[in-house]
């Protein structure tokens, strides 16, 4: 019986099965973070979303760290830093999902809060609040993913005595 060398999507060690499952754990984390400081009562402090970028940057580090283990020599560095970018995006958009339900639908009074600080006039509405976590975790998503890949990449040293 011929073995298949091809990678189905769904193979648990490929780039988007590893990305997908720290996406979702990154999500999980960001999401106990904010309903911890909610419990604290700290939620409308702006200073603590600085926290978020911790638990995103320990998803995307485990992630590639993850990919790396299980792909053995054929790792390189499009793969991870593909790997880190996929679980970032994928935790940025559900977490983002999550506050939209969160202040759209549970919370208004948070909404309103944030906005009261922000802008005079309230008509802008939680859509600019959920367009700046999109921009933030993507952002913080690109610059980590690119930081943690200088440590991940394969060293090929080039002799300088040729």
């Amino acid at each position: 019986m011929k073995k298949d060398n091809h990678k189905s999507f769904f193979d648990m060690n490929s780039s988007a099965s590893v990305a997908i499952k720290y996406g979702i754990l990154t999500t999980i984390g960001l999401i106990a973070y904010f309903l911890i400081i909610k419990l604290l009562d700290l939620h409308t402090n702006p200073w603590f979303r600085l926290l978020n970028g911790l638990v995103m940057a320990c998803g995307i580090y485990i992630a590639i760290k993850r990919y790396k283990l299980i792909s053995g020599t054929t790792f390189n560095y499009i793969n991870g830093f593909k790997v880190g970018l996929l679980t970032g995006f994928l935790a940025t958009f559900i977490f983002a999902l999550f506050m939209g339900i969160y202040m759209f639908h549970l919370d208004t009074a948070f909404m309103n809060a944030l906005l009261k600080d922000w802008f005079q006039d309230m008509s802008y509405g939680g859509g600019i609040l959920i367009f700046v976590i999109l921009i933030e975790g993507m952002a913080s998503t690109a610059i980590l993913s690119l930081t943690f890949m200088q440590v991940f990449k394969n060293n090929a040293k080039i002799s300088q005595n040729s």
